[in-house]
């Protein structure tokens, strides 16, 4: 038989929570973070306010307990605060507690009020020599100790100034050595700006500006030498063309060393032409190179002096037993007289200067229309 259930036994309705836990309660986290930032104990950042727009109660207590007691508890209590931050070397933190209790220790004797009633008023015992001579003692201590503070931040000022010195002028130099010339010479001119007597910097400045000059200079010259350069290709392409000589460039042209297609005036088109020449003994496979030809000599002029041949054990290449050939523009052959001008011959419009080079086939007579016969099979002009 089922038991009927005591109603005792049925748990009751819980307590209320206290007010001021129930306000927490229904705040958000930020908001219950944001109050518990102006307790000082679980302060993260300072907050002076009460969020209402007022003070800071708990924050403003804390901060009169430092000036509660005496001149020389006050003043102690500062100098002992700025003794922990000179030992962590912080010197400006220092400076300032000691600069603090030098103020208190000149500020009016926190006596006890004589008019104060009730149990709370504790009788205090008051020795003024006393604690004049521990004032003293205090003043003297500060004063020694925040002389330390102000010659440790000298120090780290000077040294600062040095090391920012040393920055500037490895700045400078590195500016100097990349040829930023305009900025190094700005860099110089604001810190001569600040310390018009800096001798280091007044010789950078020098430096930087003889160097400008040479930089200027070596521009300058470039310039002059491009205009010229330029000017000269202008003369010599109206010269050849004034003479109606053809010239052509291929990808590949030959190193001529110092041998160049050129004028004597190389600002002057009517002055004489210089040719680099090359006499081909293709019979042989045999040749030799004729750097300055000028364009008023003539083929036999130089045949003189470089016949007789070395390798020519047949003597067969004189003067008179042999015969000149070019080719022209068209494929074909143009002979070359002895006593024939080299202008004339490429004025004649039919053979070509290539790459600046003239190319002369020089054979024996009585081999000459063999050769020619094989030059037109190489060309397919049979």
């Amino acid at each position: 038989m089922a038991q009927k259930s005591d109603q005792s036994d049925a748990p009751g309705p819980s307590a209320d929570m206290p007010p001021a836990m129930a306000e927490i309660k229904s705040q958000s986290v930020d908001k219950v973070l944001q109050e518990m930032n102006r307790m000082p104990l679980f302060m993260t950042n300072l907050d002076e306010t009460d969020g209402e727009g007022g003070e800071n109660d708990a924050l403003e207590a804390l901060k009169a307990l430092a000036y509660e007691g005496t001149r020389a508890e006050i003043a102690e209590n500062f100098r002992q605060q700025g003794n922990d931050c000179a030992r962590g070397k912080l010197w400006s933190d220092a400076k300032e507690f000691y600069d603090k209790a030098l103020a208190a220790l000149k500020g009016p004797q926190n006596n006890p009020d004589p008019d104060a009633e009730g149990p709370k008023v504790i009788e205090v015992e008051f020795d003024e020599a006393e604690e004049a001579a521990k004032e003293k003692v205090i003043e003297e201590a500060c004063h020694v100790n925040r002389a330390l503070c102000n010659l440790e931040k000298s120090k780290l000022n000077v040294l600062a100034a040095v090391l920012w010195g040393m920055y500037r002028r490895f700045d400078l130099f590195l500016l100097i050595s990349l040829d930023k010339l305009a900025e190094a010479a700005d860099a110089c001119d604001r810190g001569l700006g600040f310390d018009p007597n800096n001798a280091p910097l007044k010789a950078l400045q020098a430096k930087v500006s003889k160097r400008k000059d040479y930089i200027e200079s070596v521009e300058k010259t470039r310039k002059e030498r491009e205009a010229r350069t330029a000017s000269e290709r202008l003369t010599l392409q109206l010269a050849l063309k004034s003479r109606n000589i053809l010239v052509r460039k291929t990808e590949h042209p030959p190193d001529l060393e110092d041998a160049e297609l050129k004028l004597e005036n190389a600002l002057d088109p009517s002055s004489t032409l210089i040719f680099p020449v090359i006499l081909l003994y293709p019979t042989e496979s045999q040749s030799d190179f004729i750097k300055a030809f000028s364009e008023k000599e003539t083929l036999g002029e130089h045949l003189d002096y470089i016949f007789p041949l070395p390798w020519d054990e047949k003597h067969e290449y004189t003067p008179p037993s042999v015969e000149a050939y070019m080719e022209t523009a068209a494929g074909g052959l143009i002979k070359v007289g002895k006593k024939m001008s080299l202008g004339k011959v490429l004025g004649s419009g039919k053979p070509e200067v290539v790459d600046g080079l003239a190319t002369i086939s020089v054979v024996p007579k009585d081999r000459a229309a063999g050769w020619i016969e094989e030059f037109k099979k190489r060309k397919g002009k049979n």
